[in-house]
C-alpha cells in the first residue's frame, strides 16, 4: 500500500522560508514531486525529481526553491526560499511508481503573509 505522508507546512512572512518533507512508502518510484494549489486556480506543477537525479522547476519558483531527496529514506523534500504571497497555497507530494501509477499527498497548507 501507497503512503506518502507530508509535513513542514505552515505559515510564514514574505522573504522566509520553509521546508516540506514527504516520506513516500510502498512502492518503487521513478518520480517525486511536489504540486500546488492555490484558491480558485489549477494545481501546478512545483518541482519534480527523477529517480535519476534529473529536475525540473516551475519557472516562478526556479532560484528560490530546491527540489532533493533522501534515497535512504524515501523522503522527497522541498527547501522554499525568499517566499511570496503568491506562494501561498496547498501543496501535494506527488509519486509515480516504475509502473506509472500516480499517488498523492493528503496536501499542507503553506501560507505566506505580506
Amino acid at each position: 500500500q501507497v503512503q506518502l505522508v507530508e509535513s513542514g507546512g505552515g505559515l510564514v512572512q514574505a522573504g522566509g522560508s520553509l521546508r516540506l518533507s514527504c516520506a513516500a512508502s510502498g512502492s518503487i518510484f521513478s518520480i517525486l514531486g511536489w504540486y500546488r494549489q492555490a484558491p480558485g486556480k489549477q494545481r501546478e506543477l512545483v518541482a519534480r525529481i527523477t529517480v535519476g537525479g534529473s529536475i525540473n522547476y516551475a519557472d516562478s519558483v526556479k532560484g528560490r526553491f530546491t527540489i532533493s531527496k533522501d534515497n535512504a529514506k524515501n523522503t522527497v523534500y522541498l527547501q522554499m526560499n525568499s517566499l511570496k504571497p503568491e506562494d501561498t497555497a496547498v501543496y501535494y507530494c506527488n509519486a509515480e511508481t516504475i509502473t506509472r501509477f500516480i499517488y498523492w499527498g493528503q496536501g499542507t497548507q503553506v501560507t505566506v503573509s505580506s
